[in-house]
């Protein structure tokens, strides 16, 4: 869970989210969800930011069933690859998800 003030101090994150799944063509509900996964479990350092939004958006997009690949959502978010990879499983455990084995 987060609070508001959560949201307010990180609003140029949640930006970037919004940005991203417009350019990913994905729905409102898609949205929701990664500022909602990336809300619960931002980090304190901005230097992890970045990785844990792009990670959240690709989380939501299979939590939500709008699957796209990791690097199509690094390349929109402005990560590698390797940022979404090293990051999306751990997203999705802590919000009560059992992520794939794959």
């Amino acid at each position: 869970m987060y609070s508001a003030r959560d949201r307010v101090e990180n609003e140029s994150w949640l930006e970037e989210i919004r940005t991203a799944a417009v350019t990913l063509n994905l729905s409102s509900e898609t949205q929701t969800v990664a500022e909602d996964l990336f809300l619960s479990q931002a980090p304190d350092s901005d230097r992890s930011k970045q990785a844990i939004a792009a990670a959240s958006l690709y989380a939501g997009t299979l939590i939500t069933g709008s699957e796209r690949s990791q690097s199509a959502v690094a390349d929109a978010m402005n990560v590698t690859r390797l940022s979404v990879q090293q990051h999306w499983k751990g997203i999705l455990n802590t919000a009560g998800f059992q992520p794939p084995s794959w």
